[in-house]
């Protein structure tokens, strides 16, 4: 991963690794559009037409026709059979063909600059990183469509771990108070759905006792790499698996906690469903950031909605129909904790 770059590197320009990234993504996008003759429109920043580009060759590469539209001197956007006919830029966002378009792919190239369209869109490439795209949002339609998900979350992490702990390390105290906060009993077995670096690892394994379990799962190696380098995950198990689909029987463990899980998962109620399959009831689970919603949401230059998940009006039937009871519900400034019980 590059450090900020800002313009799409030439092929030749980039690293093997950073090649393989685009590669990867682009095949990727390619997965997710739908069989058939498919209209897309890649739009957002100043660079579709290269995205464009690039997905119309991997497209090709991969032996699925497409056709390539732009310029002024264009008429419109067809159906083509068994073709994708791909567009660019606003002016073609603007006149879709016939029955609009079937995918809208919109490029993210530093913060969400129009939450709108992102929330309109069906595809969205972070930019940030113009060496290093990474797909960071699927509409419901075409999420179930390839493997993307895995593949996107470790490109998005992975490069982060190393410095993540410099970047947010100072708030373990948090994590140690919100721990503490949720009453998990002595001898318990205890899992930390996406675990990141580990920091609420120490805090799980105090409050179990040493006759107590704490399981530690997360996607990403690089972030379980940095968990047991730095000594956290001495007294934890540690396991690469994606916490949608948890590796463990059913009522397998006394409690979860889940810090900033919830907003990265493809279905929150799927998710929350996961979660409770694997909690024995009266089990807790403890859905914590160490920085409330609003500063968060500004942090990234976007506005809270209230139908987010973590949106209280949200998130109480949201967990009652995973299995779980709403109990607490704490968003300040400085903290976002939610507590409920397994029903």
């Amino acid at each position: 991963m590059t450090g900020g770059a800002m313009t799409v590197p030439t092929w030749e320009a980039m690293t093997g690794e950073q090649r393989g990234r685009w590669e990867e993504l682009l095949d990727g996008v390619a997965a997710l559009l739908p069989s058939g003759a498919v209209c897309a429109v890649v739009d957002g920043g100043p660079y579709p037409a290269v995205v464009a580009d690039r997905l119309a060759a991997r497209l090709g590469g991969r032996g699925r026709p497409c056709t390539r539209v732009g310029g002024a001197s264009s008429l419109t956007a067809e159906r083509t059979p068994g073709t994708v006919t791909l567009a660019d830029g606003p002016e073609w966002h603007a006149r879709p063909p016939a029955g609009g378009w079937d995918v809208v792919i919109w490029l993210r190239p530093r913060r969400a600059a129009d939450e709108e369209a992102e929330r309109d869109a069906d595809i969205v490439i972070d930019l940030h990183d113009p060496a290093w795209p990474v797909i960071r949002q699927v509409t419901g339609r075409l999420a179930g469509r390839g493997e993307w998900y895995i593949a996107e979350s470790r490109a998005f992490f992975g490069p982060r771990a190393e410095t993540w702990d410099t970047r947010f390390g100072d708030d373990m105290p948090a994590y140690a108070a919100a721990v503490g906060e949720a009453g998990i009993p002595c001898g318990a077995t205890a899992l930390d759905a996406g675990c990141g670096t580990g920091r609420a690892l120490p805090a799980l394994r105090a409050a179990v006792g040493p006759a107590g379990t704490v399981l530690g799962v997360d996607i990403t190696p690089q972030m379980l790499g940095v968990a047991a380098a730095t000594g956290r995950a001495e007294d934890a198990v540690l396991l690469l698996a994606d916490a949608r689909h948890l590796p463990f029987a059913d009522a397998a463990v006394d409690a979860v906690f889940a810090a900033g899980l919830v907003p990265h998962l493809l279905d929150p109620a799927a998710g929350l469903a996961g979660l409770a399959r694997v909690t024995r009831t009266g089990g807790r689970l403890i859905i914590f950031h160490p920085t409330g919603r609003a500063p968060l949401a500004a942090r990234h230059g976007r506005t809270l909605r209230p139908d987010e998940p973590l949106a209280e009006a949200t998130l109480g039937p949201l967990l009652a129909g995973a299995g779980w009871r709403l109990d607490a519900y704490d968003d300040p400034a400085d903290r976002f904790l939610a507590l409920a019980t397994r029903c």
